[in-house]
């Protein structure tokens, strides 16, 4: 029998600030999750209309820094307002600072880091298709990213880390790590795991992943 046609994504790896030594793992396990075909680039120019026709939804995989021209920051907000998708993965959040409408896009900007180390998270809402493989609560190791404001306000949260359980936490009890909304015309989904080359290995985060792009493509 004919397969079906596969889901087409745009995954951005450019990066003008911090570049990730995980973003080929990230970009290996995106290729390796089923019913996705996967173009990856570099290139600002690919962020034109024509060339984003093409595509159900775009990844920014830990880009980082100014990474758009103006008329790639247009095309980008004409995608969105056509009702498409973007999905953010870790570094993303610290990505076209300048841009205002890339933090609604996005839902909070980075702040700031401490060491990599283990900590709780807690799940928010296990029904959701990013979240409803994982347990109630788990511990995993990556950096855990803290933002200049908390999301909550703008988006639906899935996941939070827990900072009594992690060194150098600044958000306070309410420290979300995972999200999605609908607050720029289409569907976005951030999450702020994926800094560690061994994240994109975890199954749990394969899945993570997968779910994300599952709810911001079907719908």
């Amino acid at each position: 029998m004919p397969q079906p046609p596969k889901t087409r994504l745009l995954v951005y790896v450019r990066t003008a600030g911090y570049r990730h030594d995980s973003i080929p793992a990230g970009l290996a396990a995106l290729r390796g999750l089923d019913g996705y075909a996967v173009d990856a680039t570099e290139d600002p120019a690919a962020f034109r209309p024509r060339p984003l026709s093409r595509y159900a939804a775009i990844v920014f995989l830990s880009t980082s820094g100014q990474v758009l021209d103006p008329a790639g920051r247009d095309a980008l907000t004409g995608f969105m307002a056509a009702g498409r998708a973007w999905l953010g993965i870790h570094a993303a959040s610290t990505t076209e600072y300048d841009w205002p409408w890339f933090g609604d896009l996005a839902g909070a900007r980075f702040d700031q880091h401490p060491p990599v180390q283990d900590a709780a998270i807690t799940v928010e809402d296990r029904d959701h298709p990013a979240t409803w493989h994982l347990g109630a609560r788990l511990t995993r190791r990556d950096e855990w990213y803290a933002f200049t404001s908390n999301p909550r306000p703008r988006v639906h949260v899935l996941l939070t880390v827990d900072e009594t359980s992690y060194a150098g936490g600044t958000m306070g009890a309410d420290h979300p790590v995972a999200w999605c909304h609908s607050n720029t015309g289409g569907r976005s989904f951030y999450t702020a795991l994926g800094h560690t080359e061994e994240s994109f290995a975890e199954p749990a985060l394969r899945r993570h992943l997968d779910g994300a792009l599952s709810w911001l493509t079907e719908g």
